[in-house]
Formats: C-alpha cells, sequence, structure tokens
C-alpha cells in the first residue's frame, strides 16, 4: 500500500485530536465527532488566525475547508493566463488563508494542474486535502476548443488514470477521487468495484462524483447519492438552484451521507460583479460561453439580493489584523454571500470559487466567517428564486441535460426542457 511514514504519522496526530476534542467536548468515548459546521483546531501554524471554519466530507473522516481552490484555473488559460510561479504562489496564498482543500483534475491542462498542484503543496501534503477528478481521455485525443473531449470510464480506466494522476501530483494517495461528468450508464458494477479496491489499497480515501451543466444531471447525482459517494460536486448558486435543491431533497430522503460541493457560486462572474455590463469577455474567457440573455437578467436578479450585503470589518483588513475580528463586525460583499448561502445547508461540505487573483483568495476565503445568513435571509433568496427574481423574460438558461432522455428532469417535476448539444463545463 502507498502510504508515507509522514502521513501515518499525520493520521495518528489527527485520532489524538479527535480524542482530544471528545474529552474535552463531552463526546461519547470512541464515536467520531461531527466536525460539520465546526471550527476544526488549525492543523499548522501558518493557518493561526484565518478565518476558515471546517467540515466534514460524508462520513468519511476527512476534513475540507468551508471554501475549497478549485484548481480548474492552474495550468490551464481558461480563466486567464498565468505562469505556473504564479499559481503557486496563488495556491501558497489559499493556504495562509486557511484554504486546506484543492480540486483538480487530470483533464485541467491535460495533467499539467496536477503537476503545478503537486509541487505547491509538496511540503504540505500532510496538512491539506487533495481530490482530482478522472473520466476523459485526453491522452489519445486533442483538445478542441473548449469542447468535450472523448470519456473512458471502464474499472480497468479507473485504476490506470489514478496511477497516472498519482504519479503527476507526485503523491501517495489522493484524499477524494471524483468520476468527471461520467454519465449515470458509463457507471457500472466494475467501476464501483475499482473504486472499492483502490479504496482498500490505500491509493484513494473517499469517492465523488464532480457534474458539469452540459452533462446528465439529476440521474446522476441520485445515483451517486444512493450508492453513498463521499461527494457529490455540482454547479450550484442563487441564480441557479433547482439541481442542489433537488439533491438536498433526494439526500434528506435517502439519509445519504453524502456532501455537496458548491462549484460557479458566483455566476460566472454576475454574483462576484466581476462581469458588468461594460465587461468585454475574451474569445478564450470561459464565461464567454454563458447566453447574453444571462447577464442582461442577471444583472437585473443581483439587485433584488443587495438586502444580503453587511458593512464592516474587510476581509483585507481583517488579513492583516491576523484574523482577530469577530464574525458579527466583518463585513459581508455580495461575493462572499453568495458562498455563504450555499454553506447555509448542512449538506455542504465546500464551496469552491474561480479564484482569479490573490485579492479574490483574501476576500472569498473570509466567506467561512462572515456573519451567517439568518433563516429568513435563506428563505428570502429562495422565494426570489422561486419567483424568477420578478424578472417575466427569458434568460438563456431554460434547459437542462438528461443523459436518460428526459426522465430525470420530468421526474424531479422541473420546469426545464432537455438541452440539445450543451457544452461541456469544468
Amino acid at each position: 500500500m502507498r502510504q508515507s511514514a509522514n502521513s501515518i504519522t499525520s493520521e495518528l496526530h489527527r485520532a489524538m485530536e479527535i480524542a482530544s476534542w471528545s474529552l474535552n467536548t463531552g463526546t461519547a468515548s470512541g464515536c467520531v465527532p461531527d466536525l460539520r459546521e465546526q471550527n476544526i483546531p488549525n492543523k499548522s501554524p501558518e493557518y493561526e488566525g484565518s478565518p476558515m471554519h471546517y467540515r466534514e466530507l460524508g462520513t468519511s473522516g476527512i476534513e475540507v475547508s468551508e471554501v475549497g481552490f478549485g484548481a480548474w484555473v492552474v495550468g490551464t488559460d481558461w480563466w486567464g493566463d498565468r505562469s505556473d510561479d504564479d499559481s503557486i504562489e496563488m495556491i501558497h496564498h489559499a493556504i495562509d488563508q486557511g484554504i486546506t482543500f484543492f480540486d483538480t483534475g487530470d483533464v485541467y491542462g491535460h495533467g499539467h494542474s496536477e503537476e503545478v498542484v503537486g509541487e505547491a503543496l509538496a511540503d504540505y501534503r500532510d496538512e491539506v486535502t487533495v481530490a482530482t477528478k478522472i473520466g476523459y481521455d485526453f491522452y489519445n485525443h486533442p483538445q478542441a476548443g473548449h469542447g468535450e473531449l472523448p470519456k473512458e470510464i471502464t474499472g480497468e480506466w479507473v485504476r490506470e488514470a489514478t496511477e497516472k494522476s498519482l504519479d503527476r501530483l507526485d503523491m501517495e494517495y489522493v484524499d477524494l477521487l471524483q468520476l468527471h461528468n461520467a454519465n449515470v450508464d458509463e457507471v457500472t458494477p466494475d467501476v464501483l468495484e475499482a473504486l472499492d479496491e483502490l479504496k482498500e489499497e490505500g491509493l484513494i480515501k473517499a469517492t465523488g462524483w464532480a457534474l458539469g451543466p452540459s452533462i446528465g444531471w439529476l440521474a446522476e447525482g441520485d445515483m451517486a447519492i444512493e450508492e453513498e459517494f463521499d461527494a457529490l460536486q455540482i454547479v450550484w448558486n442563487a441564480f441557479e438552484q433547482d439541481v442542489g435543491n433537488h439533491f438536498l431533497e433526494t439526500i434528506e430522503e435517502t439519509g445519504s451521507s453524502t456532501s455537496l460541493i458548491g462549484r460557479v457560486p458566483h455566476s460566472s462572474g454576475l454574483l462576484n460583479e466581476q462581469v458588468r455590463p461594460e465587461t468585454e469577455l475574451g474569445s478564450g474567457d470561459h464565461r464567454g460561453f454563458r447566453p447574453d440573455e444571462w447577464y442582461e437578467t442577471g444583472w437585473e436578479k443581483l439587485e433584488e439580493l443587495r438586502f444580503l450585503e453587511r458593512d464592516g470589518v474587510s476581509a483585507s483588513e481583517a488579513s492583516r489584523r491576523q484574523g482577530a475580528i469577530e464574525a458579527s463586525d466583518r463585513e459581508r460583499t455580495m461575493a462572499q454571500a453568495s458562498i455563504a448561502f450555499l454553506l447555509g445547508f448542512d449538506a455542504t461540505a465546500s464551496v469552491t470559487p474561480t479564484f482569479r487573483t490573490k485579492d479574490d483568495i483574501t476576500e472569498w476565503a473570509a466567506a467561512s466567517d462572515v456573519p451567517k445568513l439568518t433563516d429568513e435571509e435563506m428563505q428570502r433568496v429562495t422565494d426570489l428564486y422561486a419567483d424568477n427574481f420578478g424578472i417575466d423574460r427569458f434568460d438563456g438558461m431554460d434547459a437542462l441535460r438528461s443523459s436518460v432522455d428526459g426522465d430525470d428532469i420530468r421526474d424531479a417535476g422541473l420546469d426545464k426542457r432537455v438541452a440539445e448539444g450543451a457544452r461541456n463545463e469544468a
């Protein structure tokens, strides 16, 4: 089994930490505490003073920061052109802000993202949680723009791709291995068996399923939840609630321990206000694949959410003061509130925004410790969405992709069309 002495030592330290936590909080002897919504003691001096809180991924015992680092911005040019040194600097800055969950994928930069992430985290391996994704055959097929590559998801491929990812990451194991945009009919018993074997051998610690908007949604997510995958990663934000709401219901109905990981919490630049009416998106900018109507109606919807903003001490000022700020005294920006909205659901383990700069990291990582949304605020956001924010115009996003001819969409009672020829997104 691939396991370093350092990783074994880290697990022993973690066990001692849990035991100490149990004694100090009255947790029954031998019981693992529920880590969700707990401010877990920092595991490294670098994190001291950070505003970050941590949660458990399913019942895996794996800890993730409430705000994670989506490494699709690393090793690719779809979200800005940056050097490897710049990417490594961003990752180290994220660690300084308390981020310990780093999510990459083998297809990002055709393996280059994993290489950069591995290099950046080499000195922090025992302090962080690393996730990657497999499922695309970029080894035998060139990338054509932002189009989707052919997938390869078999039991044999799962093992082969995982071992190649470990080599690029230069790691003995990954904490979370996710099937990347797998359709429900591709996840056969052989694939599930291969995942179990990788766990038994210590090459992975937890399993996940990552879904993108142009891939099948509901049938895939329901299967992940019913099969007790540790994590289900979805595009989810205040402007796109249907799929997240459905999976929250599935988790509640089944009693599954699957955690949700929310991606694109800012709805491609609307909710962090980085895409404004005057913004011109370049031909290679991934956000440009949203229809114009989405942004035009989105700017109107944004104004209906202004009640979520709060005045207070900014994230950058709090960082300069080394986090010595009460949560109630913190500012809550729209970008932070959008993350906090997703963290308001118990099933959410982490939210992975698309960081472009170190300033983004400083502000959005602090979303873990801004004033939490009240029950009334959570309900108001939900009600606004149900009423389409009072807008009666088409927003260009009325379809969902289905791998089962729309049966899943109809069974869920969603007022959505079945998408045709939708594009793939991270």
